[in-house]
């Protein structure tokens, strides 16, 4: 008996050595967790794809509703990553794809808002451009697990229900993971609507899920209205990962760096992504972040 009673002292004690020496996993939020998992399922996919970077993308429509997803590992400390919890970064981040036309946070704690301006790919007034009115929300927020929500209602043309989701966990000291996803709903009218551009002006526009080949064996990418929603995931996923890598230079070259940094990405990827030169993208979106400050 007092063999049998020292062996089960000496398990007790090995099991908490050993729950002392398990990673800080083990205490992290279930968001972390979870997200970590994911990792670990997406590391092939993520290690070779057709991106040439770390990133896996997504969409799926259910009913009236579209959504993208990305998970992607960036090389930013999560410390860094972090930041975006702000509601005023995330103007900094919003204002970068070409047709942002103007952002500003408004309101405190439960009451924050961003108020967006969405238009034409040219220079154009922004009170002439479509408001999108989000309700921001910082969900978690712990030393390895961030999670935020922007969610509008109403939004142009008679689309419905936006959604911005940002989950971001560690990886290592220099490493984080992200998942972004950006989901919609459509009414009869905007989806006509949708559809009379993507047959017409939008008829070569293409997403980046390959759907087959065709006979010279060149891949043949998703269209129609999935198409448009990786295409406008991955210009958000892009600017979160420009506003991230701006924060390297002196606060005051910082805006120049995350145009620059915006449009060379975007450039990688031209099939989906190009709408204009760089040129005038820099220059457009100088005006632009420009009204923005000054309306802070």
């Amino acid at each position: 008996m007092q063999t049998l009673r020292r062996w089960i002292a000496r398990l007790a004690c090995l099991a908490l050595a050993a729950s002392a020496a398990l990673p800080s996993i083990a205490q992290s939020p279930p968001g972390a967790v979870a997200l970590r998992a994911k990792h670990a399922e997406l590391r092939a996919t993520l290690e070779r794809n057709e991106f040439g970077r770390p990133i896996h993308l997504t969409s799926s429509q259910d009913g009236n509703n579209m959504r993208g997803e990305v998970y992607a590992v960036v090389d930013y400390p999560f410390s860094q990553v972090a930041g975006l919890q702000s509601a005023a970064t995330w103007c900094d981040v919003l204002i970068l794809p070409f047709n942002t036309k103007h952002c500003y946070a408004t309101g405190r704690g439960a009451d924050t808002h961003l108020k967006l301006r969405i238009g034409r790919k040219a220079d154009q007034p922004a009170e002439q451009a479509f408001a999108l009115d989000f309700d921001y929300r910082p969900i978690a927020s712990t030393p390895d697990y961030l999670r935020v929500q922007l969610a509008a209602p109403a939004g142009p043309l008679g689309t419905r229900d936006y959604r911005i989701v940002l989950e971001a966990t560690s990886l290592d000291d220099r490493r984080s993971f992200v998942h972004l996803a950006y989901a919609y709903g459509f009414t009869t009218m905007s989806k006509v609507l949708m559809q009379a551009y993507l047959s017409t002006t939008g008829a070569k526009k293409v997403g980046f899920t390959v759907t087959g080949r065709d006979a010279q064996g060149q891949p043949v990418y998703i269209g129609g209205m999935l198409g448009a929603t990786e295409r406008n995931t991955m210009r958000y996923f892009l600017a979160i990962d420009a506003y991230l890598a701006s924060l390297a230079a002196p606060p005051g070259e910082r805006v120049a760096r995350r145009i620059e940094a915006w449009f060379t990405a975007s450039e990688r990827y031209p099939r989906q992504l190009h709408e204009m030169e760089r040129g005038e993208y820099m220059a457009l979106k100088r005006r632009e972040t420009a009204r923005v400050n000054a309306a802070l």
